[in-house]
């Protein structure tokens, strides 16, 4: 069978944000790509359609958020965005708290009332656990950052179900990115620009690939025919598992993955909050989400929840968040070195890179790889 009827310049493998800034960018300098998608639709797990008047998210909750201005700017070329700043609940048995970590969380935990009670607090616990030096494990990592008491309600439970694994053999850095302040402030994420399409995401993509040098074709694994399409393409970008490719010759690489149960509600506000987290261990699911919040737009007397459990990968499921741990990362850099080696493959994207990104770091990464391929092609 011949693919490359139309003498494309490249073929794209997943019509996710990588491969689709890069068939955008492509198409702006006269090249013409070919995009292939196992899904039956674009946009990864960016993609986002309307039901009852919500923007519901496919994938589970996407909020944009950056301090990149040339990312924000970029993307605002193709949107719209509403301004919404995340601010989640955590229920733990019933008992609800503010987060990320902040003087609320604490007031709520402890009754303290200033940054120094909260921090003495804090300390406290930390020299009552015997934490001191580098943390060791994420367990330790939290006790040090936060104390004991938030750890054992707001993050042991959620992070166990989250990872399938006991807190003391996941790494530290997991934690890390989560914010701790000691304001009044219950923005979950630090960067100066941040909000959600109010068309959705999926318009995003559609007004990117919306060009006649470009061609989409979903449904439609890689895999099943590499080799005819590493022959007959000049070159391939890449965004599936980089183990995958490789056809697992050093071992599968270890994800977790995510399965969403959604419903629609009779009713305006089922919850009060777009993101409620259920941090104890014996909720089976880790947190629901209410699109209508994250938007303010529904039909009367409708709302949609999606509740999200976190479960084990296999190749019949899809792979959301790589294990970084040392050895899935010592693994990922046997593929690597194996990458580097074909000059005609671009591999990218959070499974071309067994890496989790952030959305403005695919975007980034994206016109990156962009920048590099056609600076090289210049010359």
């Amino acid at each position: 069978m011949k693919y490359n009827k139309k003498n494309y310049d490249y073929l794209i493998v997943g019509a996710g944000p990588y491969g689709s800034i890069f068939a955008y960018e492509a198409a702006k300098r006269g090249k013409r790509s070919l995009i292939i998608e196992k899904r039956p639709h674009i946009g990864g797990n960016m993609y986002t359609h309307k039901e009852s008047g919500i923007n519901v998210h496919d994938y589970g909750a996407h909020i944009f958020h950056t301090d990149n201005k040339e990312v924000w700017d970029y993307i605002n070329q193709f949107t719209e965005f509403n301004g919404y700043i995340n601010q989640v609940i955590a229920n733990y048995k019933g008992e609800l708290y503010n987060l990320p970590f902040n003087m609320n969380t604490f007031y709520q935990m402890w009754g303290v009332k200033t940054p120094e009670e909260a921090s003495k607090k804090i300390l406290e616990q930390r020299e009552a656990a015997g934490i001191s030096g580098v943390p060791k494990n994420l367990e330790e990592q939290a006790i040090s950052l936060i104390g004991t008491d938030i750890y054992m309600k707001l993050i042991k439970g959620y992070t166990e179900k989250q990872w399938g694994r006991k807190s003391t053999d996941l790494p530290p850095f997991i934690i890390r990115r989560l914010p701790v302040r000691y304001t009044f402030d219950n923005n979950y994420f630090n960067h100066r620009y941040q909000g959600i399409p109010i068309d959705g995401y999926t318009v995003i993509f559609e007004k990117m690939l919306n060009s006649e040098l470009i061609d989409i074709t979903c449904g439609v694994d890689f895999l099943d025919d590499k080799e005819v399409y590493l022959t007959e393409f000049p070159k391939i970008i890449y965004t599936g598992m980089i183990d995958a490719f490789f056809d697992y010759k050093f071992g599968e690489l270890e994800y977790r993955s995510v399965r969403f149960e959604s419903k629609t509600v009779n009713s305006n506000n089922f919850q009060g909050n777009a993101v409620i987290n259920y941090t104890d261990a014996e909720t089976p699911f880790t947190r629901i989400m209410e699109w209508r919040h994250f938007d303010n737009n529904a039909d009367d007397g409708k709302t949609i929840i999606t509740k999200e459990f976190p479960q084990n990968w296999d190749k019949s499921k899809e792979a959301y968040y790589p294990v970084n741990d040392k050895k899935n990362s010592d693994l990922f850099k046997r593929y690597k070195v194996e990458a580097n080696k074909i000059d005609n493959v671009i591999f990218g994207g959070r499974l071309g890179n067994y890496q989790y990104y952030d959305m403005d770091q695919v975007f980034g990464a994206a016109l990156k790889a962009v920048d590099k391929e056609f600076k090289n092609n210049n010359k």
